[in-house]
């Protein structure tokens, strides 16, 4: 390895690369890393961490409703846009050198520059133009949002990177899109204040996920006051002489607003990153192609995370890249299972999975026992607010194996993550049914519903 000047360098400070770097560095590795913007990546930066942020922020003017239920005299409100910027500011940099020393304390050498690929075993930091060598390359990159460069008007939208950054709140948004970047925006947007209309081109919003849980978050946001407009896109976007916008839809809305946020989706962030120098093989969409092992056509380069279209999500980035470390590094081979992940999107209600969709289900076996229960959470029986919560187990009818949980209400990605632990495990339906309830509790439904209310058969 001495003939390289590094025995792994890093493309990318996200989570997934900055594992592996540590990882590999704590193996004895000599390790370089190189970030052109900021240490953490989409999710610490301008993705999942600021956007829970905001998510805080935006419930407080539904508990402070609430609140006057239990007995609770709540005054005058006020909210500041500026305040919750820079105090998601500050921990966004709090975070960031949190990072940055993780890296310099396992001795990772850091590169605050754009590297691209040179040939197979070569990266050019474009700060300086310097080349450096490495036995191993790693691809971190992420991904990045997507937007619709050939919609007329297309240079007025922003994206969720741009949403954490404005300079001020605006009285009327629109999003576009119906994945759970999208969802979660509407429902940050509506719940300071903003009236919010959330447009989708597909039948229902949350593609991928279970059909009773899309349809219900769908309901409980129109209830919000979310104006929720399916099977229908922007045609052209036009902006006004007084800087508000315009979106025209192929339905013949024309729908007035301030900002319009395209959370369509997101596409590997490879373009011009000298993949091609070196043959590294992509598919259509920009995506790396790699193994199990995360190991690319090119035996010195592999990739981990977004970049690769797996299974886009921060925990899984971070696995990939400790197990890449620890296989080429640490001389203990193991590779991911994407098969099973539990996540939660932070709509409002929350939503929290594990394991395979009622239609995924159906696919594998055709007998089902279907377990559901929806109820008002406890809480509202006091606050008087209309909003209910749905949890839904899916049963293997001829092993009783549970093949999927999924929860729509409060705190229900909590729930996911230890429900996540039970189905690795292989849980079944009396494993459920033998464990006693933690009373009262809106977890207890779990343990607690007996009879199937729908038997799939054949």
């Amino acid at each position: 390895m001495t003939d390289y000047d590094y025995d792994l360098f890093v493309i990318g400070g996200g989570s997934g690369g900055v594992r592996a770097a540590r990882i590999a560095a704590t193996h004895g590795a000599r390790v370089g890393i190189a970030e052109e913007y900021r240490y953490g990546g989409t999710c610490v930066i301008r993705g999942c961490v600021p956007k829970k942020l905001f998510v805080y922020a935006s419930k407080f003017s539904e508990e402070f409703e609430d609140a006057e239920g239990f007995g609770w005299t709540v005054g005058e409100r006020g909210f500041s846009w500026d305040k919750l910027i820079a105090a998601k500011d500050q921990e966004i940099t709090r975070l960031e050198g949190i990072y940055r020393r993780n890296l310099e304390s396992t001795k990772v050498e850091v590169h605050d520059s754009r590297a691209v690929i040179e040939d197979a075993h070569t990266v050019r930091l474009l700060s300086t133009g310097q080349k450096i060598s490495a036995k191993y390359i790693l691809v971190a990159v992420g991904a990045s949002p997507n937007v619709d460069t050939e919609l007329p008007g297309v240079e007025h939208v922003i994206t969720s990177n741009e949403a954490f950054h404005l300079a001020e709140l605006p009285r009327r948004v629109v999003v576009a899109g119906g994945g759970y970047i999208a969802v979660e925006f509407a429902g940050i947007f509506n719940g300071l204040g903003v009236e919010t209309t959330l447009i989708y081109r597909g039948e229902e919003i949350l593609r991928g996920f279970d059909w009773d849980l899309r349809t219900m978050v769908r309901q409980e946001m129109e209830k919000k006051g979310i104006r929720v407009l399916r099977q229908d896109t922007f045609t052209r976007i036009e902006k006004n002489a007084d800087g508000s916008l315009t979106g025209h839809t192929k339905a013949g809305l024309a729908l007035e607003t301030d900002q319009i946020m395209f959370a369509i989706g997101r596409k590997p962030h490879t373009r011009d990153l000298g993949l091609d120098k070196a043959g590294v093989e992509m598919d259509p969409s920009g995506a790396i192609r790699v193994s199990a092992d995360s190991k690319t056509n090119v035996d010195s380069i592999y990739a981990v995370g977004d970049v690769t279209d797996r299974a886009n999500l921060t925990p899984v980035a971070i696995r990939e890249g400790h197990a890449f470390a620890d296989t080429v590094f640490g001389d203990k081979p193991w590779t991911v299972d994407h098969s099973l992940i539990a996540t939660a999107v932070f709509s409002q209600p929350e939503m929290g999975t594990v394991g395979l969709t009622q239609d995924e289900a159906l696919q594998r076996t055709p007998n089902l026992d279907i377990y559901k229960s929806s109820f008002r959470p406890m809480k509202h029986t006091l606050s008087g607010r209309d909003e209910k919560m749905l949890m839904k187990m899916i049963v293997d009818a001829d092993s009783q194996k549970v093949l999927g949980v999924h929860v729509v209400g409060p705190d229900a990605g909590e729930l996911a993550q230890i429900l996540g632990v039970t189905l690795q495990m292989g849980a079944t339906k009396a494993d459920f049914d033998r464990t006693i309830a933690v009373h009262p509790t809106a977890a207890e439904e779990l343990v607690t519903m007996r009879e199937p209310t729908e038997r799939l058969r054949g």
